[in-house]
């Protein structure tokens, strides 16, 4: 099921202040670009766009209503407020359901490892993979299965690009998965070891530090 939502334009270069009076009305500015479209300011209800995100996931394809007309777009970006969670600001891209695009998707480990039930640590390096997809066909997540991964295995895009329907675009080598053994007692000791005394003490305005900072 497609979900819909509608927007208002919203005027060009709404200053600071009238942007932070929508969002406490509950409003969220955005912008509207993309395919056969031109690049417009919008204004959406927060609810209508929590309650629309929860039924066409992060990557769905919404039927967005503006000005008596219907796009079919996808959530481009978004920013939140660090502390309160709530949105700031939407970008809603227009496409053509024919085309492919790109877009990153989340990767979703399913299933328990055997190497993490003796005691391995299961690490996710990369958390998105991208693709090229037609929009119907983007996915909410790719799901990598980690049952029979022992302790020292590793789950790369070339592991699992023949298992899926559309195109990663990462390399082979791009690890998604990889168990490692638990750290020895000694291992630990040492982290915590502190430095040694004698050892040289950073000199603050150092050529290198000077490098650092005009880098």
């Amino acid at each position: 099921m497609t979900s819909k939502i509608s927007v208002q334009k919203r005027e060009t270069g709404t200053p600071h202040s009238k942007l932070t009076e929508l969002r406490g009305q509950g409003i969220v500015p955005g912008v509207v670009y993309g395919y056969q479209t031109e690049t417009t300011p919008v204004a959406v209800s927060e609810i209508d766009l929590i309650k629309t995100l929860r039924e066409s996931g992060r990557n769905g394809v919404i039927n967005l209503e503006l000005d008596g007309k219907t796009l079919n777009v996808v959530l481009s970006d978004f920013q939140r407020d660090a502390l309160k969670g709530s949105f700031e600001h939407v970008d809603f891209l227009a496409v053509n359901m024919s085309d492919e695009l790109e877009v990153a998707v989340a990767v979703h480990l399913i299933g328990e490892s055997p190497g993490e039930k003796e005691g391995g640590v299961v690490n996710q390096p990369n958390r998105e993979v991208t693709i090229k997809v037609k929009p119907a066909d983007i996915p909410d997540a790719l799901e990598v299965d980690v049952a029979n991964l022992a302790i020292g295995d590793t789950a790369t895009v070339g592991d699992i690009r023949g298992t899926v329907s559309y195109e990663i675009l990462d390399e082979d080598d791009f690890i998604l998965v990889s168990v490692t053994a638990p750290r020895s007692q000694d291992e630990l000791d040492e982290l915590e070891t502190p430095a040694a005394e004698d050892a040289e003490p950073e000199v603050v305005g150092s050529e290198s530090d000077s490098d650092e900072k005009e880098a």
